[in-house]
């Protein structure tokens, strides 16, 4: 079975992380099941990555990073569980996981790429047992 096939299918059961249900409506992030084991993503199954460079609710991932690795921007301060936002020094805001900024990579143009793992040896695919 494709690595699509198994995100389409996961993307039908309600999953928790940390106490955090995934399918409520303000939490843009899913678990799937990959070859890599269980990833984050978006809710159109595009993968989410965290930046070794960033601290703990702190971006640092501006300009010409945030152009290649765009943030999982957030509309207003929410927290579920393991999820937070944070304020990021642009006056936007983004979503995180158990404090780790999350992002996209712009190499992935189809849900459940994973291109961006790995990538300068400081992205790393965003995974619920980080």
């Amino acid at each position: 079975m494709s690595l699509i096939s198994k995100l389409s299918m996961t993307a039908l059961f309600a999953v928790s992380i940390g106490g955090a249900a995934l399918a409520m409506d303000h939490i843009p992030v899913q678990q799937f099941d990959t070859d890599m084991g269980a990833v984050l993503t978006d809710k159109n199954n595009m993968t989410l990555y965290t930046f070794d460079k960033d601290g703990e609710g702190v971006s640092n991932c501006y300009d010409g990073c945030a152009q290649k690795w765009p943030p999982l921007f957030a509309d207003a301060d929410e927290a579920e569980g393991d999820f937070t936002t944070i304020d990021r020094k642009d006056g936007t805001k983004m979503w995180a996981f158990k404090g780790q900024p999350l992002y996209f990579w712009v190499g992935d143009s189809e849900p459940g790429d994973m291109s961006g793992d790995g990538v300068g040896g400081v992205w790393h695919v965003a995974k619920p047992a980080m």
